[in-house]
């Protein structure tokens, strides 16, 4: 995964509008110690230290979207109970619209209690009502869709089988889907999938893939099997497994299946994992991302996830640091255009001074460095805007550039004087000088200053150009005729 693309992604998660419909309940947590036998009967007796409750199912999935910065919609069924009372009041501050969470006085609001003792699960106690939500109630789901899932950019679907997932609502979510071109991303449950039947992606385990599909998996070609059963007969555009430690496995309607190593952590609990891959999967998809590079994402981010314990949330700072892992002094540096821009207004906000230079910097020598060294004295931050490969090509000819545009942007990050690079794709960089608007503009002395493209916009604001002398001799031209006249 490219990390510049994913902070783009978070960049404007704020105006991705996401629709969960679900089974909404309360994850409560008994922390505590257990270091002695009840007398009254062979069991363990927990001092109980420590209280946490949280949001469960579709309502860990709302708060997974919330911590990744989405807009989100809740449409469920609660009881009209204290408990109830107490969901609404966890969802105080997140800033979810919960206008179609109607309660029903006859149902029971779902409430899980885990006691733990040393980080492990000892008991659970469950409090709810599994039977189907009553037909006013569904109708009131049903109305919901209909009239406004026009406005989601994905309809995020948990079903934990207690009641609210219908198939008359499951029609609705995935018709208004198909309707309107929206994703439908489903996390399923049950041994029945056909009322998922039309969904664009389901997220099963491999456990629920088996019970779905009637396969045992036991190795990639059962695993196949189950796949290409349950893609056919639910007419999906993909399907998603996730398999514990041997990763996730991707299908695809077209027959392309790509399957994603799992990130090497320890596993301290797994609950609320599935949530975790529904909501990055969905946002990745909202994003415009392709299924693949969306299940990788989601990858990503449940592997964070099962190191923490209980239903817990991942930032987009720990994805992205996940991400960047494999290049942790170049990678930090290269960002997309928009990205680049919330960062460096609030460094300007700051008082730096921020000095821009541009180029296509193919075969870095050592006139390049002295070159980039000089610009960065003239301010705090150097930002530098690189050629695309098209872009080269525009300026310099069809046999350059000599090294790709990401291995430059790599070479070129991992020098100290560079704070940021972009690369740009036109074949000058004022689109980034108007965006960026740096204080200090700065080109080769082979320049004039009345040539510099941006003179005028800079100093309109207060800025200035500086032309930097080169190395004598120093330049890729001259390398390159040297090693055609050593080796041609």
């Amino acid at each position: 995964m490219d990390r510049k693309n994913i902070e783009s992604l978070f960049n404007h998660a704020g105006q991705i509008k996401t629709l969960v419909i679900g089974d909404l309940m309360l994850d409560e947590y008994l922390w505590g110690k257990a270091e002695r036998i009840s007398p009254e009967a062979p069991v363990q007796v927990v001092d109980v230290t420590r209280e946490d409750l949280r949001l469960g199912g579709a309502g860990n999935v709302v708060n997974n979207l919330v911590a990744l910065g989405c807009q989100v919609s809740v449409c469920s069924v609660i009881g009209g109970d204290e408990n109830g009372t107490i969901l609404r009041h966890a969802f105080t501050g997140k800033g979810a619209d919960l206008a179609a969470v109607f309660e029903d006085p006859q149902r029971t609001t779902s409430k899980k209690t885990r006691v733990l003792a040393a980080n492990q699960q000892i008991v659970r106690i469950d409090r709810e009502s599994k039977e189907p939500v009553a037909a006013d109630y569904e109708a009131r789901i049903v109305e919901f869709i209909e009239m406004h899932a026009a406005q989601f950019d994905v309809i995020l679907v948990s079903d934990y089988l207690k009641g609210v997932l219908t198939p008359r609502v499951l029609a609705a979510a995935i018709a208004a889907g198909e309707r309107h071109g929206i994703p439908v991303v489903v996390d399923p449950k049950g041994n029945d999938y056909t009322k998922y039947r039309g969904a664009t992606i389901l997220t099963p385990n491999r456990k629920e893939a088996e019970i779905a599909s009637r396969v045992a998996i036991h190795d990639d070609e059962s695993l196949r099997l189950a796949a290409a059963g349950l893609l056919q007969d639910l007419q999906l555009e993909a399907l998603l497994i996730t398999r514990s430690e041997q990763g996730m496995s991707l299908f695809l309607r077209d027959g392309g299946v790509s399957h994603i190593p799992t990130v090497a952590r320890e596993v301290y609990d797994v609950t609320g994992a599935g949530d975790t891959v529904l909501a990055l999967l969905s946002l990745g998809l909202a994003g415009g991302m392709a299924f693949a590079e969306a299940a990788r994402l989601a990858n990503v981010a449940a592997g964070i996830a099962v190191g923490k314990v209980g239903t817990s949330t991942v930032s987009p700072t720990e994805i992205i640091n996940e991400i960047g892992h494999s290049h942790s002094d170049s990678d930090s540096k290269i960002k997309n255009l928009d990205v680049l821009a919330t960062i460096i207004a609030a460094e300007q906000g700051r008082g730096k001074r921020v000095v821009f230079t541009n180029g296509c910097f193919d075969l870095l020598h050592a006139g390049h460095v002295k070159y980039l060294q000089k610009a960065r004295t003239l301010g705090d931050l150097l930002v530098l805007g690189l050629n695309s490969d098209a872009s080269v090509r525009r300026l310099k000819g069809e046999k350059r550039p000599l090294i790709a545009e990401e291995e430059r942007a790599h070479i070129l990050a991992a020098l100290d004087c560079i704070d940021y690079l972009v690369i740009f794709d036109e074949d000058t960089p004022l689109r980034l000088i108007e965006t960026l608007r740096p204080m200090v503009l700065v080109k080769g002395g082979d320049y004039t200053p009345a040539g510099v493209v941006g003179k005028d916009l800079v100093e309109a604001y207060g800025g200035r150009v500086e032309l930097v002398e080169f190395v004598d001799g120093k330049s890729t031209t001259n390398i390159i005729e040297k090693i055609l006249k050593t080796y041609g």
